[in-house]
This record gives C-alpha cells, sequence and structure tokens, in this order.
C-alpha cells in the first residue's frame, strides 16, 4: 500500500511553482551601432577595422556586466541586431557573426543612428546612451544624421561617435583575376557631421586611428555614469517526486526481503 501510494504521488509528478524574482543592480541602457561597409575591410586596423571594432567592442561588453546592452549594424541601411539585453553571452555571439555583406554597401549614418535612437525611445533608465562606429561620410539612407541626432536629444540620448581610420590612405583588399591585392584608398570620415552628433546629444567625438587609440577610446566611454535597473528572471519549476519514487522503491524492496524471509511460505 505504502508502495502503491508513492508510485501514484511519483505519476502525478508534483512540481515548485513558477515565479519571477526582481532584483535592482546599477547600469545604464548602451546601444552599439556599428558600421558594416565595404570600407570597413580596410586594414589600417588589425585585422582589418570590422575585426578590431567587434573585438575592442566584446572587450567593452565583457567588462560591463550590470548593463543593458543592444546592438545595430548599418551600411546602405539599418538593422537591429540584438535589442537590449543583460545576457551578454547571446549578444557577444551575434557580435561573432557580424560581417559587412550582412547588409546593402553604403554608409547610412542618419538611418543606424535613428534606429538606435528607435531602442531606446521607451526605455526607462536614467542614462542612455548610443556608441556609434563608422569609418566614411554619409551616402545613403532616409534620415538625414544631424536630424537623427536631434530625435535622440528629444528623448534624452547621449551619444558617443568614433571616427575609425587613419590620416591619408589605407590599404584596401581587392579581388581580382589574380587573387586578392592591396590598393591604398583614401580615408574619408565626415568628422565634422559626427562631431556635430555628439555636440547635439551631449556627447564626445573620437578618433581612432590604430587598434591601441580605439581600445581607449572604449575605456574613456567606460567611465560612463550608473543608474538602476530592475531585472527579472523568471525560475522554471522543479521536479519534487524524488523522494516519492524513493519511497516507492523502498517499499517494493522491504516487501521482496519479507516475503522470502519472515513471511515466507511454509513448503
Amino acid at each position: 500500500m505504502v508502495a502503491f501510494a508513492a508510485a501514484v504521488a511519483v505519476l502525478a509528478r508534483p512540481q515548485s511553482e513558477n515565479a519571477w524574482q526582481t532584483s535592482t543592480t546599477e547600469g545604464i541602457d548602451i546601444m552599439l551601432a556599428i558600421d558594416i561597409s565595404g570600407s570597413m575591410l580596410a586594414e589600417d586596423l588589425k585585422p582589418n577595422r570590422l575585426e578590431a571594432a567587434k573585438d575592442v567592442a566584446i572587450g567593452f561588453i565583457n567588462a560591463r556586466q550590470n548593463d543593458r546592452i543592444g546592438l545595430v549594424i548599418f551600411g546602405g541601411e539599418s538593422f537591429t541586431q540584438c535589442p537590449l539585453t543583460t545576457d551578454k553571452s547571446v549578444l557577444v555571439n551575434l557580435f561573432k557573426e557580424i560581417r559587412n555583406d550582412l547588409l546593402e554597401d553604403g554608409t547610412a549614418i542618419g538611418s543606424g543612428l535613428a534606429t538606435s535612437v528607435s531602442r531606446l525611445k521607451e526605455s526607462d533608465a536614467k542614462s542612455k546612451v548610443i556608441i556609434l562606429l563608422t569609418d566614411g561620410v554619409n551616402n545613403s539612407g532616409a534620415v538625414a544624421p544631424v536630424t537623427a541626432a536631434e530625435i535622440a536629444k528629444t528623448f534624452g540620448v547621449r551619444v558617443y561617435t568614433i571616427g575609425v581610420g587613419r590620416k591619408g590612405t589605407a590599404p584596401y583588399p581587392v579581388q581580382t583575376a589574380f587573387g586578392t591585392q592591396y590598393r591604398n584608398m583614401e580615408v574619408k570620415i565626415d568628422e565634422d557631421v559626427l562631431k556635430e552628433i555628439a555636440k547635439t546629444t551631449g556627447g564626445q567625438y573620437f578618433r581612432a586611428e590604430d587598434n591601441e587609440m580605439l581600445k581607449k577610446i572604449y575605456q574613456d566611454i567606460d567611465q560612463l555614469e550608473k543608474t538602476k535597473l530592475q531585472i527579472s528572471d523568471f525560475s522554471k519549476p522543479e521536479e519534487k517526486f524524488f523522494w516519492f519514487a524513493v519511497i516507492a522503491l523502498a517499499a517494493l524492496l522491504c516487501e521482496l526481503i519479507l516475503r522470502f524471509t519472515i513471511y515466507k511460505p511454509m513448503p
């Protein structure tokens, strides 16, 4: 009877209830807007501008465990690669998947900025920041960069802009019938526009001419103010039938032992 009752309890599969746990942590909301146009393959930064930007940004993400961070990529158009999240492993994996051929080629700085603002405008964080990195001049998209900056200002979003590329020329890989060849291409960064975006929103403009300068820029931005965020974690139900299964098994073993010992039938 004990074994039967315990087996019924096991088959009923008792579980703990679902639960949400809310915790408060220090952090800010940050959107990273990364240019993935063809010119980001230039190799004045090593191994190239895009890979250098990814590596440094991933280090920045891993160092800011308490912040919500998202990712927008832009070329001739813009796309939200990852909305705001505290799951750094997911964000880092999405960062690693970035390639320069994911979007139409071009440099739509205004669209990249506008998409980033749209992901931050509903945020209730006290500090909302966009870090926009590009190596070119706005030549695509339906939104002018300065207009996007005004929109960012309206929603209280501060924008830090980074121009990537050394002054003068940079080696750029070109595919030819004889394989990959390198040509020195003129570096054109619309610094006036990037400075205007930063000034309008209360941010700052930086110029990164090599990997070390880019790392230093992210370290400077890492000194941003922090504010409190509430994070809700979902707790999955746990199975509670284990001890009932132990009781059922123990009762069955006792029954077998007693049957062939104390209560063994006489011949």
